[in-house]
């Protein structure tokens, strides 16, 4: 196992930041990045021999099953011998669409082992972006379920599908049995030792902004992953670690796969979707003490009431938050109901994690800032020309490259990539930095209002606008206006019961211009059932945007007909 900090004391920030040495971080792995490295021994075999959990499933009917480390060693074997007797080496594609299970997991481990590159599949996925995803990395086979497997007609021949199914489900005609073939297999497999910068994972964008980008993530991306986990997670052995973000997107499959197990500790997976009550159940049932997941999750928690809280009171002691910014609603609510800090994280799929406000290092926490960079990475605020801001100059965060050793991103995977020049990686989200060097989360750049001259952030509005009892999810966009260049618009999901009225939305507006400013409030607010989002629970204001500028459209050439 990793060596873990000693708990009697937690390092301070700074100290740490001063003190890190590439090197040092490099030691931790069991592999040598210059000559041989393979993320399975790292995640898996190099923790063999005490008989540990590395995995705790939990079924849809509650059910608990624990796998060891030398359970997932025998699998991962196995697996690997299925994939070479199809054909498959270091280097090759191989994409994962699964429930979260023990299957997936093995899925991930073979792969590795064979010094392959492992695509996530989201099990949401329809086919056009399946396809499009498959294209780009010319996957070698797909490993996915019956209720998947329709989803790759057209689109991949099944003699390159791999079926996890059950005894009573039927396996498509064509297609590969995977848990038979990988039963059949030796469990003997000697691992494929690559380089650090050789692939292990080829990862996607989530396409907000156009069509998804391929992410290729190299070996050495394993030290930044074990440095979140030590540094913001915090990531105890005594810890039951539940980090509920889907493994087919990056914070799940870098977070809730590579990263615990690479420490030695074990990871929990829940097949069934999110819900609060499922949520609840399973810390009780666990004695769950680390939880990681999105606002949109932790928002959910709020909506099912204090009442459901009260079981797991103190039962938790560190939540992390990633994915969105998290509005300062939620942390006041779970410090009161859950007795529980849960802090801010910000990354990329092409980042990994890099402002964090740390569990495991002592800085001030102050709400609604993303935190400091993570020891080994350095970031910078910079406007449009490349310029350097000071505190409180709203530009756009960028990593810099040079001065960040655990930075791992090269490039998008062949195309162009505009985001980096002039040795810094540009993230495209509008920040603010503080004068104590942590940042403030503005919002993307196309997110970002204009209104009389005022540069307003849609995350300001719509933390105030949730802190409201009526409000459970806000969405706040810029809509064109002849005299303002924009006017801010809230669209609003209300809590169970309450009724979207005139006089609730002018409440509203006044409830935000009392706690914000005069000019940032929302002049239009519409009520709605759910907000757009992505699967991994981002909220797509881009599509509120593209819905306004058609309606408008609209209105205009009825005008000009007339």
């Amino acid at each position: 196992m990793l060596q873990l900090y000693d708990r009697r004391t937690i390092p301070s920030y700074d100290a740490e930041t001063s003190a890190f040495r590439l090197s040092d971080a490099i030691g931790l792995l069991d592999g040598d990045l210059e000559r041989a490295i393979n993320a399975c021994v790292e995640c898996c075999d190099r923790h063999v021999g005490e008989n540990r959990i590395a995995l705790r499933c939990v079924s849809l009917d509650g059910q608990v099953r624990d796998y060891t480390f030398e359970y997932l060693q025998d699998m991962s074997a196995r697996a690997a011998n299925f994939f070479a007797s199809q054909g498959i080496g270091p280097g090759d594609v191989v994409a994962g669409m699964l429930s979260r299970n023990v299957d997936l997991v093995a899925t991930i481990l073979g792969v590795w082992r064979i010094g392959a590159v492992y695509q996530p599949l989201f099990t949401a996925f329809g086919p056009k972006a399946i396809e499009h995803r498959l294209a780009m990395s010319k996957a070698a086979l797909v490993v996915t379920n019956i209720a998947n497997c329709e989803k790759l007609d057209g689109i991949v021949d099944r003699s390159h599908v791999a079926i996890v199914r059950n005894d009573d489900e039927t396996l498509p005609h064509g297609a590969l049995d995977f848990r038979a073939s990988v039963a059949a297999c030796s469990p003997i497999f000697d691992p494929c030792f690559r380089t650090g910068d050789d692939l292990f994972m080829m990862m996607s964008t989530s396409g907000t902004t156009g069509l998804p980008k391929g992410v290729p993530v190299p070996l050495r991306a394993l030290i930044s992953f074990s440095a979140y986990m030590r540094y913001a997670i915090d990531l105890r052995e005594e810890d039951v670690f539940w980090n509920i973000a889907d493994p087919g997107w990056a914070y799940g499959l870098y977070y809730a796969v590579a990263g615990p197990l690479m420490l030695g500790c074990s990871t929990v997976f829940y097949e069934g979707g999110f819900t609060a009550q499922s949520t609840y159940r399973i810390i009780d049932q666990l004695g769950v003490t680390s939880l990681a997941g999105s606002p949109t999750a932790f928002r959910l928690l709020i909506a099912a009431g204090n009442e459901a809280a009260v079981a797991i009171k103190g039962r938790l002691r560190v939540v992390s938050s990633a994915g969105e910014p998290l509005n300062p609603e939620i942390m006041r609510w779970f410090d009161t109901h859950l007795a529980v800090p849960i802090h801010d994280h910000y990354g990329q799929t092409e980042t990994g994690m890099v402002v964090n406000n740390h569990h495991g290092l002592t800085h001030p926490v102050r709400a609604g800032s993303a935190g400091f960079a993570m020891p080994g990475y350095r970031v910078v605020v910079l406007d449009d020309a490349g310029r350097t801001l000071g505190p409180h100059q709203p530009g756009v965060l960028a990593v810099d490259i040079a001065k960040s050793p655990l930075m791992w991103f090269k490039g998008y995977f062949n195309q162009e990539t505009p985001a980096i020049t002039d040795g810094f990686y540009r993230t495209g989200d509008t920040v603010e930095a503080e004068p104590d060097g942590s940042i403030s989360f503005i919002g993307r750049e196309d997110d970002l209002i204009t209104s009389a001259g005022y540069r307003i952030g849609p995350f300001d509005v719509e933390s105030a606008l949730i802190e409201h009892a009526a409000v459970i999810e806000a969405a706040v966009i810029g809509v064109p206006d002849p005299e303002r260049t924009e006017i801010v618009k809230a669209f609003i999901v209300l809590a169970k019961d309450i009724r979207g009225t005139p006089d609730l939305a002018e409440e509203l507006a006044h409830y935000v211009k009392t706690r914000l400013s005069a000019h940032a409030y929302p002049r239009l607010v519409d009520f709605v059932e759910e907000l757009p989002k992505t699967p991994s629970g981002k909220i797509q204001r881009f599509l509120l945007r593209k819905a306004e500028i058609e309606k408008i459209n609209a209105l205009l050439k009825r005008d000009d007909s007339a």
